[in-house]
């Protein structure tokens, strides 16, 4: 079953990048929902998946507490030049104010969070972890959570770049995808994880479009 779940994954991953990116969203909530069935099938329970309701009110503190700490670090980064820079994401660049909404308020919480907590902290990380463990289902959802990121990674540089920085955004969000599973192994709850995933992701891209638009004004104030 694991191998299934793999593949359902990678076809995920071709679809949501090569194939069909407007259907992003319906693609998102189509294999989260496949991914589910599976592990039901496998044996898990809703607990093994993260998803079960003893577990909410941890996962919502949990959750809670990273996304406040989130929004703090990008608020603090937000306050001063030096590391505002580190803010600039070419991919908002194109951006208007409609389209940064959309993705913080809908893409990302409907589509990117909810199949990427499903499938590598949920699915993955409970077949793994009720067979060998929770340092295994850690190390190997991790790895394929890095792995997952490579075709979307190409987006963030020239195309001479595109290795290294491939390699790199691997690891990064490798380490990242170890971060939220122990968020679950904590919590016992997806809340916790989808959580600092969403601030994450969501403050991030309101953030980037932010510094941005004030580092427009800078220049055209300098110019």
């Amino acid at each position: 079953m694991l191998a299934v779940v793999i593949a359902v994954l990678v076809a995920a991953n071709l679809v949501n990048n090569w194939f069909a990116a407007r259907a992003y969203l319906l693609t998102c909530v189509l294999a989260s929902g496949v991914l589910l069935a599976l592990a039901r099938a496998a044996g898990l329970s809703w607990t093994d998946l993260g998803l079960g309701v003893d577990h909410l009110g941890g996962g919502l503190r949990w959750g809670a507490v990273a996304a406040a700490a989130v929004v703090a670090g990008y608020a603090a980064a937000a306050a001063l030049p030096p590391t505002r820079r580190l803010l600039l994401d070419r991919r908002v660049a194109d951006l208007n104010a409609r389209d940064v909404l959309y993705r913080a308020l809908v893409r990302v919480p409907l589509g990117t969070v909810l199949l990427e907590e499903i499938a590598f902290r949920g699915v993955l990380y409970g077949m793994v972890r009720r067979e060998h463990g929770w340092i295994a289902g850690t190390a190997f959802s991790s790895l394929l959570f890095g792995l997952w990121h490579v075709l979307s990674s190409r987006a963030l540089s020239a195309r001479a770049r595109r290795v290294p920085v491939a390699l790199g955004a691997v690891a990064a969000t490798a380490i990242a995808g170890a971060v939220l599973c122990e968020l679950v192994r904590r919590s016992g709850s997806l809340l916790a994880p989808a959580g600092l995933h969403l601030a994450t992701n969501s403050i991030g891209y309101v953030a980037a479009f932010a510094a941005l638009r004030a580092a427009a004004r800078s220049n055209r104030g300098s110019g």
